[in-house]
């Protein structure tokens, strides 16, 4: 029995989440796998309730589950960011959830936007560190508010943290299914010469004990232009929080939008939470009409975690089928609704 916790959140994550709740328990009957789903609230209407986001209790009660599903956050009668700090990050650095894994994998070609690339040419991994760099908050401001005002965001890197991502990465090369077997470090260490070449020194290292697994190494400037030209020389690409956040949003486009884009935020030793990137979208939330495919296909990837990778490899055959056929929402030149969308997926998944 594995429990998975719910976090629909915000806007459309509230009508994503259901259908891919709806496609994991098809494809749990499917290869008789028990599992148990609760609900949370946390989210903007919790907060406009009572002033709850989440507290160390919160987190003590999450640990205790096997997986989090989480829809969106974010709403726009909340300041910007306070959700996303006391729900997001709260969850990626209380857990320790050090690996943002980002699949960038075209399922049809029909929506790649990058001339002549096919299906086999778009398919690699992205290993992003989670919990360090310029995202944990260090800094601050001086002389706030004057034309003296000075302002530090500071880049922080631990080899501790370094070195596990790197690994995973090596880890995750080894075991895909893949004739490239390489690991390409992104980052920026010619001018970003401290926490950068920490990174460039430790990969250095790791790659020693991995000598089955190909080393290579690129700016971030320059793997950008390589991901539009050339995504196929790629297979896994590890790389700094901020860095990777860049990266994976252009990796969503070329494999065809934010609407196939999913996210696993990992702790291979504990709880890992897993969710679509495309946000709460409030402008088309309550209408029916947004694509629950990443939803669906960041449960692919947590049934795969879980330790269910037939499952995993189903569902997506079910969304890529569901794609072949049109059967999709609008923004995919489909007629289908977001319920619609989860039904016929959840139908293939039979079918297959």
């Amino acid at each position: 029995m594995k429990r998975i916790a719910l976090i629909p959140g915000d806007g459309i994550g509230k009508e994503v989440i259901p259908e891919g709740v709806k496609v994991i328990k098809a494809v749990a009957k499917k290869h008789n796998i028990e599992l148990e789903f609760d609900n949370f609230d946390f989210g903007a209407d919790r907060y406009l309730k009572d002033g709850h986001i989440l507290n160390d209790e919160d987190i003590e009660k999450l640990k205790e589950y096997d997986a989090i599903y989480l829809g969106a956050v974010g709403d726009p009668r909340i300041e910007p960011g306070l959700l996303e700090k006391g729900i997001l990050l709260k969850l990626r650095f209380d857990l320790d959830l050090y690996i943002n894994l980002r699949p960038i994998k075209l399922f049809d070609e029909k929506y790649c936007p990058l001339k002549g690339k096919t299906e086999k040419d778009i398919d690699f991994m992205v290993v992003r560190e989670n919990t360090e760099g310029l995202y944990v908050g260090s800094g601050g401001f001086l002389r706030k508010g004057t034309q003296q005002e000075v302002a530090t965001q500071e880049m922080i890197a631990t080899r501790f943290g370094v070195e596990r991502a790197i690994r995973y990465a090596f880890e995750v090369a080894k075991k895909r299914n893949s004739d490239k077997r390489t690991v390409a470090l992104c980052d920026k260490s010619n001018v970003l010469t401290f926490a950068q070449n920490l990174w460039l020194r430790t990969f250095e290292e790791v790659s020693k004990d991995y000598p089955d697994v190909k080393a290579e190494h690129y700016y971030v400037d320059a793997i950008c232009m390589k991901m539009v030209r050339s995504p196929e020389i790629f297979d896994v690409i590890v790389t700094s929080n901020m860095f990777g956040d860049i990266i994976t949003d252009l990796g969503a486009e070329i494999q065809g939008g934010m609407g196939t884009a999913v996210s696993g935020n990992i702790n291979p030793t504990t709880v890992s939470m897993f969710e679509p990137v495309h946000g709460s979208a409030p402008d088309i939330a309550g209408k029916g009409i947004a694509n629950p495919i990443a939803t669906i296909l960041a449960g692919a990837q947590m049934m795969d975690v879980l330790g269910y990778s037939e499952a995993g490899k189903d569902i997506e055959k079910a969304v890529l089928k569901a794609m072949e056929e049109k059967e999709t929402t609008g923004d995919m030149g489909g007629k289908l609704s977001t319920k619609q969308s989860g039904d016929i997926i959840s139908e293939f998944i039979n079918k297959i």
